[in-house]
């Protein structure tokens, strides 16, 4: 082959390979420019016409929707408002867009509630907070009328920064089991492990505003979508230590002044009411949970009741415990050690736990009722059965205690009250089991006691504030 064709060869492979070439680079851009295919069955809950589906619940603030966007604004003398989903969700993805003015406070409410005996309907849950102002704790994780903060963003300064103010911003929020996770623009911003409700809807809110703020203020969501199924395929790994909220106290707590009274895992604290030490058989700590054992449903005969090493007078204490089937037992206060060295539990006021389907005990009692689950043991039946959890599920106890003015919560709804020490209060006596014990319930400070009867109970999360 002479010089003049291997030329033209060359140069026509030159140029074949330019061409490829520049195919190529178009290819390459086309394709870097192409998001991944998102195949999350996304669900839309807000159909961007209507409020259908929704009911606004708390207060009277104006929802209405503009451009396919629910468009809430700002009402004087009017508490929290919030527009909540008509169906429930338990395991879920949720990701919405919002543009939020700000002067505002705003939140999501995610497995939220509203009942009536829960201080008059008032909407309670967790709810992914909102926040333009310069904390900037956007998609941290709020307990609305409950507990306060359980994740703020105080240590989490790439998503305080995430966060932009008189935008539309995005949020991503996963809860699956135990576990909530959120993201705000794509920052991820809180992670918690938290189980005190595992359903409920969906609210977006309004907050309540003062007198010397303008009113009409707006606040907008839109793309408000959901994945309901298959929940755990979609999730996303976040690189967040989570917070764990189990046998540990709130930042709210912590600045409220309550204290823990178990650690979650040894005996510090506590001991047999009738021993000098904690019992060493009947009960056991696994899990960060502390359990009695069944022994055959006596009363204090394995291991035994264990009382606090400390007195309490004026207080709330409040506790999870979870029952098995047929099981007996009770939290008892102004405990008197004392009393009672012979058999049987430590003489003190008594707030029952109690399987009221499955055991005699809730048809006994010198007064009807008065031995059903949150009672005050054998003086005053409590108003409880509806705001029970089934058996194996945890239930909340509130014991307060203040000036002699006493109250039982059951699950965040007061089930009975009354006045220690009051005539009333000594006529119940007159007329109980405790007749024999003089001055029943009535010292001025005693132990806290977890209850052995002999059946199966398990407790945690126990925390006290004294008044």
């Amino acid at each position: 082959m002479n010089n003049l064709k291997c030329k033209q060869v060359k140069d026509k492979q030159q140029a074949f390979l330019k061409k490829v070439l520049a195919i190529s680079v178009v290819l390459c851009m086309v394709g870097c420019n192409q998001k991944p295919k998102d195949d999350t069955p996304w669900v839309s809950i807000f159909d961007g016409k209507t409020l259908e589906g929704w009911t606004v619940l708390g207060g009277n603030a104006a929802y209405s929707v503009e451009d396919e966007t629910i468009v809430g604004k700002t009402v004087h003398n009017t508490p929290n408002t919030f527009l909540t989903s008509n169906q429930n969700y338990s395991d879920f993805i949720l990701e919405l867009e919002y543009l939020v003015d700000s002067t505002m406070n705003s939140g999501i409410q995610i497995r939220s509630n509203s009942i009536p005996e829960y201080f008059d309907g008032r909407v309670h849950g967790y709810q992914v907070e909102i926040d333009p102002s310069d904390r900037a704790w956007s998609a941290g994780i709020y307990d609305e009328s409950r507990r306060g903060w359980l994740n703020p963003l105080s240590k989490n300064e790439a998503a305080q920064k995430a966060f932009k103010q008189n935008q539309w911003n995005h949020y991503r929020i996963e809860a699956l089991g135990d576990t909530i996770k959120t993201w705000v623009n794509g920052v991820p911003a809180a992670y918690l492990i938290d189980d005190i409700t595992s359903e409920g809807f969906i609210g977006l809110q309004v907050h309540s505003i003062g007198e010397s703020q303008k009113a009409g203020t707006e606040i907008k969501w839109k793309n408000i979508k959901i994945v309901t199924e298959n929940v755990e395929k979609y999730t996303t790994v976040s690189p967040l230590q989570p917070i764990v909220t189990k046998n540990m106290l709130t930042q709210h707590e912590e600045e409220d002044g309550w204290e823990l009274l178990w650690d979650g895992q040894t005996t510090k604290g506590w001991h047999g009411a009738k021993l000098g030490h904690f019992p060493e058989q009947g009960w056991i700590m696994e899990n960060g949970e502390l359990t009695v054992l069944s022994s055959g449903g006596g009363e204090s005969e394995a291991g035994g009741d264990i009382v606090t090493e400390n007195q309490y007078d004026n207080f709330e204490v409040k506790l999870e415990f979870k029952i098995t089937e047929g099981a007996n037992s009770g939290i008892k206060y102004y405990v008197n050690t004392d009393l009672n060295k012979g058999e049987g539990s430590s003489i003190g006021l008594e707030f029952q736990i109690l399987d009221d389907a499955r055991h005699p005990d809730a048809k006994l009692g010198n007064h009807e009722g008065s031995r059903t689950i949150g009672s005050l043991y054998d003086l005053i039946q409590a108003d409880s059965t509806k705001y029970v959890s089934p058996i194996g599920e945890w239930n909340r106890a509130h014991i307060i205690s203040n000036n002699n003015h006493v109250e039982h919560w059951l699950n965040g709804a007061k089930v009975l009250e009354y006045e220690r020490k009051s005539d009333a209060y000594r006529k119940l006596v007159s007329e109980s089991k405790y007749v024999t014990w003089p001055q029943f319930g009535e010292a001025d400070k005693g132990n806290i006691l977890l209850q052995d009867h002999g059946d199966r109970v398990s407790f945690r999360n126990i925390k006290i504030k004294q008044l």
